[in-house]
């Protein structure tokens, strides 16, 4: 290991592995690298003939994924580069050079600038050894035989959880059988969670990694927003909404294996069919999608579910205030993203006491689970299943008591690709029947009321989401979807129940309904 004197200040984590083959260090380097981002320095120290290169040239080919790339030592160019889908890598050698002050000589900023670093020899540039990196450290186990090697992986710094939570990936899949499995990086969400696609022979499974959620900083009564907003901080009310969605018949992916502590799942793999083809919606399956809330809203549902028979996980109840913290949203990100500026207090008063108005109805009416992310992303087509069961269940972990119509609102105004008026009623209607055939006394009347108000506010904030995964996350292309989803808030604003809350919008956000003027008479 690289001895480091300013490693006491930074968090430290620590990994031991032993490795029996040249095969076994590749794999390693295979295991770790999903979770190597832009930016990263990874130094690689250890004797001559210990693996280092190996080490490096298995990261560089997974990350660039050509499983062919020669990647030799930069013994001699000292450093050598490689473009990879998700980031650039940089691989280099210091053994040959006198000291940090020729590191400039080479470009080293500029290489080094939004890439992945590995760095052997990192000791002859001594500010390397300052900073937060992962350190692997190889030896020979001459007492094993000559292909033994041994592996101290050190996290510093915000490597440090990550290291612990690779250590503990590890683990799982090795006590689950997966731990040969191929593991491949799929693109996430608009959340904080990351998913593998692991392939084992002709079997496949899903990685889900979903650490705690940290507190943010106290937004009103001294709790952050998540807590308001009741957002799930751990992978607990996944594990038990997936069981408890099964019990009922419904396609939840399987919990093969479970580290619930440091948040990980490995669930059954449903797949990459989707309920919208290239022209949106496919109309059958979205139909589908209706039948599973009808099917699910019909039933006394429990509202605490057992959690692997270990512990029991009580769902909270979609409250004012966590209607009312996802409206304001709008307020915080939207309003300056088309405005420029900020609403006045009095403003923003008036606004919240309005929606206070238009909710309390709603939080006071029978609740039912509310999966509350049910839209097209989230929903998978399962053709080999049969009726309700295939449309497979995805990112419910979010999941309330509340009105039946908040999830309806999700699927058939939905967020992400255009749902025609026409088949927004079809579907309605279509869900409407079927509540009604099993529950003569459901009331139209009582759940359109609910289905506007509910479509205003799940638009309102989706507004405040896109604003702000754009202009704080730097993710412009959530923007693209902005039309959309000004189009369903100006449909459900349509509604008289909704006639005083559509006077604020069109008095602090005529441009909603400037542009409709502008589509209506082009």
């Amino acid at each position: 290991m690289v001895d480091d004197p300013g490693r006491s200040s930074l968090p430290e984590a620590r990994w031991i592995i032993d490795l029996p083959d040249e095969a076994a260090t590749a794999r390693l380097a295979r295991e770790l690298a999903p979770i190597m981002q832009s930016g990263d320095l990874v130094t690689l120290s250890g004797d001559l003939g210990a693996g280092k290169t190996t080490f490096a040239r298995a990261l560089i080919r997974e990350l660039t994924g050509d499983p062919a790339l020669e990647a030799p030592s930069p013994t001699f160019t000292l450093m050598q580069s490689y473009a990879g889908p998700r980031f650039a890598i940089v691989h280099a050698d210091l053994y040959r050079i006198g000291g940090a002050d020729e590191l400039a000589e080479l470009g080293w900023e500029e290489a080094a600038e939004d890439s992945l670093v590995l760095v052997e020899w990192p000791e002859r540039a001594g500010f390397l050894l300052t900073t937060e990196r992962l350190d692997v450290a190889l030896s020979l186990d001459a007492s094993a035989g000559d292909t033994r090697r041994r592996a101290v992986l050190t996290g510093l710094g915000a490597w440090a959880a990550r290291i612990e939570r690779a250590h503990a990936t590890h683990d799982l899949l090795a006590q689950a059988g997966w731990a040969s499995a191929r593991r491949e990086h799929l693109q996430g969400d608009a959340s904080t969670r990351a998913y593998e696609r692991l392939t084992l022979g002709d079997q496949r499974a899903i990685l889900m990694i979903s650490p705690r959620r940290p507190d943010g900083p106290p937004v009103r009564m001294g709790k952050p927003y998540s807590a308001i907003a009741r957002l799930a901080e751990s992978v607990h009310p996944f594990v038990a909404l997936a069981d408890g969605l099964r019990h009922e018949g419904l396609s939840a992916p399987a919990i093969l294996a479970a580290n619930l502590d440091v948040g990980l799942l490995l669930i059954e793999d449903f797949g990459d069919e989707p309920v919208v083809d290239r022209n949106g919606p496919i109309p059958e399956r979205y139909a589908e999608a209706a039948a599973v809330l009808a099917t699910l809203h019909g039933r006394e549902l429990p509202t605490t579910l057992p959690i692997l028979d270990d512990a029991n996980y009580a769902i909270p109840p979609f409250d004012v205030d966590a209607y009312l913290i996802e409206v304001e949203l709008v307020l915080d990100w939207y309003v300056p993203h088309v405005l420029g500026s900020e609403v006045s207090g009095s403003v923003r008063s008036h606004f919240v006491r309005l929606w206070r108005e238009a909710l309390e109805p709603i939080v006071a009416s029978p609740a039912t689970w509310t999966l509350r992310d049910y839209h097209s992303p989230n929903l998978i087509w399962l053709p080999r299943r049969e009726g309700v069961q295939r449309v497979g269940l995805l990112d419910f972990q979010d999941a309330l008591l509340g009105h039946p119509a908040y999830d309806c609102v999700s699927l058939m105004q939905d967020a992400r690709v255009d749902v025609s008026e026409e088949l927004e009623l079809k579907l309605v209607s279509h869900y409407a029947r079927l509540r009604r055939s099993a529950d003569p006394a459901f009331d139209m009347g009582d759940f359109a009321r609910a289905y506007a108000v509910l479509g205003a506010q799940r638009a309102t904030k989706i507004l405040g989401i896109f604003a702000r995964l754009d202009r704080r996350d730097g993710k412009p292309q959530y923007l693209r979807h902005l039309p959309r989803i000004e189009r369903y808030i100006r449909r459900d604003l349509s509604h008289p129940v909704l006639s005083d809350l559509k006077v604020w919008y069109e008095t602090n956000l005529p441009s909603l309904f400037a542009a409709h003027g502008q589509e209506a008479s082009a």
